[in-house]
């Protein structure tokens, strides 16, 4: 896999970008607006004008976007990855969403040939700049292991959690994890 969609250049996405770019691959990106990706554009990656053309021949989608809202309006709403990306792509959602929704792009996806992961990530800015990030996947494992260059490309602590949603489950507890210790603290200073 060597040509790579991504579809979310934001503050996180920017620098995914460029580690994914440092790492040899092909990247190639749309954005809804693009003069906020505009400095990727400088520095050689190309931009897109829709989503159908940024897919259409990537061997890979990437996608970190917003909310929930976002990632089912990039898979499902017009011109969306699922009817674009060419048959035995890797589709991999890296967005904090839900099992349910990753579970619903998974079995649309498979109809078409396609591969997908759910891959939400923790470590902020810091770690999508320093590629630190630790990548928490869903889906078939076959998949992940073909994904492997990818992640490492983004992350350090890649860990495959079982199949389709599987990757947001574990986000979650991740979550829920450091919201009690949160709430220990803030409880000890009170």
């Amino acid at each position: 896999m060597q040509r790579i969609a991504f579809i979310g250049a934001g503050i996180m996405g920017k620098s995914m970008v460029r580690n994914l770019k440092k790492a040899g691959f092909t990247v190639q990106i749309y954005a809804r607006h693009p003069e906020k990706v505009a400095e990727l554009v400088q520095e050689g990656i190309e931009l897109f004008s829709t989503i159908g053309d940024c897919v259409k021949e990537a061997d890979a989608v990437i996608t970190i976007v917003g909310f929930p809202s976002d990632v089912e309006e990039v898979y499902f709403g017009s011109g969306n990855i699922l009817d674009s990306a060419k048959k035995g792509a890797c589709l991999i959602d890296m967005t904090t969403t839900s099992p349910e929704l990753d579970r619903r792009i998974y079995e649309e996806g498979k109809k078409r040939g396609l591969h997908v992961l759910d891959a939400p990530v923790t470590g902020g800015d810091t770690g999508a700049k320093n590629g630190t990030l630790s990548i928490l996947v869903g889906g078939d494992r076959e998949d992940f292991e073909s994904c492997q260059k990818i992640f490492e490309a983004m992350g350090k602590n890649i860990k495959y959690f079982g199949p389709s949603g599987s990757g947001q489950h574990a986000k979650a507890v991740n979550q829920i994890m450091v919201a009690a210790n949160l709430a220990g603290v803030c409880e000890a200073y009170t």
